[in-house]
């Protein structure tokens, strides 16, 4: 196995957060002007794609009035995955970097780093198509940005993300301690940890990925652990650096999340992401950014599972840097059964 595996080099990831704009529609689901000439097929898309969008998210709409408000919309690559839906750490990297996008253009918004964003997963779009993210600016106060973000492909709405943007201000501070982990260079790699496993899903999602993963307590791509514990910690970082853009870090984490948030759930009920008889996706998700931090340096990710019930299971994390810095919060439900 080569270090950066073309399938999956973080380089692709690069690529599919480099977003392109492609035009604007007002709150009402009226389309406005597209940004560029060539794109009345994509913006007659959206305006379909948009109208039901506002049938499926009306109970959670902020009514700001028709045409009120207009909201920038930006498309983006599918990154292939062996099961052949978008994975929910690209929707939600790409929400971040369309939202950051127009707070940063906004002279109210520049500078305010991303604070939390909360996001509900509805329905798997295809990996083979882009996805479109129509970015609505729900407020810009003196402190705050707030926008909500509709991911839309071929007019299905497939996860709606609220991102929220603070300016940096002095208050109070605290932080719950690293747990005690042994440090990342002390762990096996995931390929030497994988060496000799014929295990598709490892091969393709784990070693062919952007991320370079070293599990404390030990992966569960190839089999079950038999301790039955609702923990699971694993180090992680980008397999190369990155630009100094803090809104791109903060969406590679959010991707890199989704990788190992709900393997404490899996860990406390003895499956592994092999066993044929799981099936999983990802409901809602939250994430709370606290304090600035690389992605491309070592990331420890302590995560455990505090219940699972009726074919759900909750997974919480916190990220820490390798000096012990608290970066950030996450917490996942998801849809976990197990076929009989």
């Amino acid at each position: 196995m080569t270090d950066t595996p073309a399938a999956y080099a973080v380089s692709d990831l690069l690529d599919i957060l480099d977003l392109r704009e492609v035009g604007t529609v007002h709150t009402g689901w009226a389309v406005a002007s597209p940004s560029e000439s060539p794109t009345a097929a994509v913006m007659a898309d959206i305006a379909t794609a948009t109208a039901t969008a506002t049938a499926a998210v009306a109970d959670l709409a902020v009514e700001v009035g028709a045409g009120s408000r207009v909201a920038r919309v930006f498309a983006g690559p599918s990154q292939k995955q062996r099961y052949q839906r978008t994975f929910g750490g690209q929707l939600l990297a790409q929400a971040i970097i369309a939202a950051g996008r127009t707070v940063a253009a906004d002279p109210a918004g520049a500078g305010r780093p991303l604070h939390s964003t909360h996001t509900t997963f509805l329905v798997s779009g295809a990996d083979t198509d882009e996805v479109h993210y129509v970015v609505e600016p729900l407020s810009d106060g003196r402190s705050f940005s707030t926008r909500r973000v509709s991911a839309l492909q071929h007019g299905t709405l497939l996860a709606i993300v609220t991102a929220s943007f603070q300016e940096a201000s002095p208050g109070l501070d605290h932080a719950e301690p690293m747990p005690a982990a042994p440090s990342a260079e002390s762990l096996p790699n995931v390929a030497e940890a994988l060496a000799g496993v014929p295990e598709p899903y490892a091969v393709v999602c784990i070693l062919d990925g952007p991320i370079e993963l070293r599990h404390v307590e030990g992966h569960l791509y190839a089999g079950a652990r038999p301790d039955h514990v609702a923990r699971q910690g694993v180090w992680l970082r980008s397999r190369r650096p990155m630009p100094d853009d803090p809104i791109i870090h903060a969406a590679f984490l959010a991707y890199a999340s989704d990788y190992s948030i709900l393997e404490s759930v899996l860990r406390r009920h003895g499956t592994a992401w092999s066993d044929p008889r799981l099936r999983q996706a990802s409901l809602d998700h939250a994430m709370w950014f606290h304090r600035p931090g690389r992605a491309d340096e070592w990331v420890l990710h302590a995560g455990h599972s505090p219940s699972a019930s009726g074919g759900r299971g909750l997974g919480l994390g916190r990220m820490y840097a390798a000096d012990g810095t608290l970066l950030a919060s996450i917490a996942q439900e998801g849809m976990l059964r197990l076929k009989g």
